[in-house]
């Protein structure tokens, strides 16, 4: 049943990784439907959402936790809209259910893989070569592997060898000067657009059309994204940006490295909102171990909210560092009235850690009380 529900889709592309997964299936969804393929696609990130052939976008609603189970329904779904093409952004943490995922339900003909960053480390590995082993059980047989080339890892090498699957390494720069306007759209990760273009190239979409569809995406609910507002009493300017999806150090390292190239910071306050959740214990643990070595040097001040808030190790470092300041805030409104208070004169706020919980409430408040400000 599952099989025959895979084969009325002659064209299935999987996304895998830590990073980027929602952005880089929304864009290849994108350029194909530019390029008039019927598509269906699915992202699981901030929202989990349906988007279909005509780009109408549907929230889904689940009764229970995630479950890769979901992609029996939605490969049912494009079998009953014929769709040419399917593009998913995989769901899966443990490698066991990356292989009955990617292996033995979705059988993607392409596969894409974003990055490998250090998270899940309970689930995955404490190192990049556990977690890109992990990553490798997706790797299909006779599938075709695109990933950035700074990506590469002999841990994919050997799954494909093994699966006879082709890699390909997207070399940056490879599209030249293309990386242009469109870029803007979404900022901080050029390797996302780089793997979203090889994907459409090899599959005969011309770069012009391809271009077309990404500047016409919509960008996830958790992307990069910035909003300027009159905050506090009296009113003052912010900057508020919401990096709340990068989740691991390492990702928001670099949007802040690049939000330092967009952004003039002089005579503004940095400040951060740390955001945990509760689910998520080795995630906070892991911003702490990034908070001692230095994480933060750059910040004027950094509030932790969420999960957590009262732990030892917390308290320990803002006994330490008067610039953190642990906030037992239960709702945005709370959480921002303290913030305006403590800086009255405003400047840049960035939301990092964690999108689940007071994060995305977080989002939907400034998307309410600010304007877009572009990156």
């Amino acid at each position: 049943m599952l099989r025959r529900q895979a084969r009325k889709i002659r064209l299935r592309i999987a996304i895998t990784g830590t990073r980027g997964k929602s952005t880089v299936t929304r864009l290849i969804a994108a350029a194909l439907r530019e390029a008039r393929f019927s598509v269906l696609a699915k992202t699981t990130g901030s929202k989990a959402v349906l988007i279909f052939p005509d780009g109408r976008e549907e929230e889904i609603k689940r009764k229970g936790k995630p479950t890769i189970l979901e992609a029996k329904k939605i490969l049912k779904e494009g079998g009953r809209l014929g769709v040419d093409a399917l593009v998913i952004e995989m769901m899966s943490i443990q490698p066991e259910c990356a292989l009955v995922e990617s292996r033995r339900m979705i059988k993607p003909h392409i596969l894409g893989i974003t990055n490998v960053r250090l998270d899940h480390r309970d689930e995955q590995g404490r190192s990049k070569p556990e977690i890109a082993a992990s990553l490798a059980s997706a790797i299909p047989p006779q599938a075709t592997v695109f990933l950035p080339e700074e990506e590469l890892r002999p841990e994919f090498e050997s799954a494909a060898a093994k699966a006879k699957a082709k890699i390909v390494g997207v070399h940056k720069g490879v599209f030249g000067e293309a990386l242009g306007s469109e870029q803007a759209a979404w900022p901080g990760f050029e390797e996302n657009i780089r793997l979203a273009l090889a994907v459409t190239d090899s599959l005969g979409v011309p770069k012009e059309v391809a271009w077309r569809g990404i500047g016409r995406a919509e960008p996830d609910f958790g992307s990069l994204k910035a909003w300027q507002a009159e905050l506090g009493r009296p009113p003052a300017a912010w900057i508020l940006i919401s990096a709340f999806a990068a989740n691991e150090p390492e990702s928001t390292a670099i949007i802040l490295a690049y939000l330092k190239r967009r952004l003039s910071f002089v005579g503004r306050k940095m400040i951060g909102v740390l955001n945990f959740r509760q689910d998520r214990g080795d995630r906070s643990l892991q911003w702490l171990e990034a908070c001692q070595d230095g994480f933060f040097s750059g910040f004027d001040r950094l509030y932790v909210i969420g999960g957590h808030v009262h732990s030892f190790r917390l308290k320990k470092l803002a006994r330490a560092n008067g610039c953190f300041v642990p906030l037992a805030a239960t709702s945005p409104a709370a959480v921002m009235k303290k913030i305006t208070a403590d800086e009255p004169a405003g400047g840049v706020l960035v939301g990092m850690g964690n999108m689940g919980g007071l994060g995305a409430k977080l989002v939907v408040l400034w998307e309410e009380e600010g304007k877009p400000y572009g990156l």
